[in-house]
């Protein structure tokens, strides 16, 4: 019996995606801290500014200006648009709730991730990987615990951020099918440094903590890195493919939160993350099942 290879695309985008998802654990454990020291609209900008800057600096010497030339400048506009008010929110949300938790609670994004692409990409969406999504939105549902003390209003927070970052996901989805990669981050870093930067006036304080300085540094190092590590893997994988492994950004977290913290979540969020892993791993296996029919397939 002979082995047959997998193809690479599937599983350098997920691979891409793992990366991508431990940058963004680590941007919002800093993020968390930085909120602490300086005002939200600043730690909002800083973040802009700085991956611009290391955005610039990558991409300028590889495309020159042509990196503005783009197809659909609306959609570029749109999609910078939506990410600095996730950001927005999720800010907000770190200042208020464990990052573990709120990751878990963002994991929401994915269920509907899934079944939109269906429908709005043209992308397959297997009747096994919806049970599989519903596992996974059972065991968030655990640690929000609608109606128990539990549930309280920062919890709307970070379900806002679902609502607008499945948005952002399609988009940057359909998006990768015809713009380039360098381009939609280009536009998308600096459309959040310009929208930020007109109310910074009223909000900017003088920062004399050098470690709060360098923090600011490592978000915009973490959210330039995550970011063109998502648009390359929607590049090479569909969007229903890549959304069960955005769960092992639950594991970073919490690992970020200890860390950082000392945070350990309760039994009842223990149990719903571990549901919520176990059908990201369940999704993960029926992923590789699928890749290898259409090996055999052919």
């Amino acid at each position: 019996m002979t082995h047959r290879p997998k193809p690479p695309h599937a599983m350098l985008g997920i691979s891409l995606l793992l990366m991508a998802m431990a940058c963004f654990a680590i941007l919002d454990t800093t993020t968390k801290h930085v909120t602490t020291a300086v005002p939200i609209l600043m730690a909002i900008w800083a973040r802009y500014f700085f991956q611009a800057l290391l955005t610039a600096a990558v991409v300028l010497p590889l495309k020159g200006w042509a990196v503005l030339k783009t197809q659909n400048p609306r959609q570029q506009v749109t999609r910078g648009v939506l990410l600095t008010v996730v950001t927005g929110l999720v800010f907000l949300s770190l200042q208020l709730l464990p990052v573990g938790e709120f990751t878990a609670i963002v994991m929401i994004g994915p269920l509907l991730v899934t079944f939109l692409s269906a429908r709005t990409l043209g992308e397959h969406v297997s009747v096994q990987r919806i049970l599989l999504m519903c596992l996974g939105f059972i065991g968030t549902l655990i640690i929000i615990r609608p109606g128990t003390d539990v549930f309280g209003w920062p919890l709307l927070l970070p379900l806002a951020v679902v609502v607008l970052n499945t948005v952002f996901h399609l988009l940057t989805s359909k998006m990768s099918r015809t713009q380039d990669a360098m381009t939609t981050q280009f536009y998308t870093t600096w459309v959040g440094t310009a929208l930020t930067s007109v109310p910074l006036y009223w909000f900017w304080v003088p920062i004399a903590d050098t470690v709060i300085l360098l923090e600011l540094l490592l978000m915009g190092l973490a959210g330039a890195v995550g970011h063109f590590l998502l648009i390359m893997a929607f590049e090479r994988s569909p969007a229903a493919t890549l959304m069960p492994y955005m769960y092992s950004q639950i594991g970073f977290a919490m690992l970020g939160g200890w860390l950082a913290f000392s945070h350990v979540p309760d039994h009842f969020s223990l149990m719903g993350m571990g549901l919520i892993a176990l059908s990201g791993v369940a999704s993960g296996l029926l992923t590789l099942f699928e890749v290898r029919q259409k090996t055999r397939g052919h």
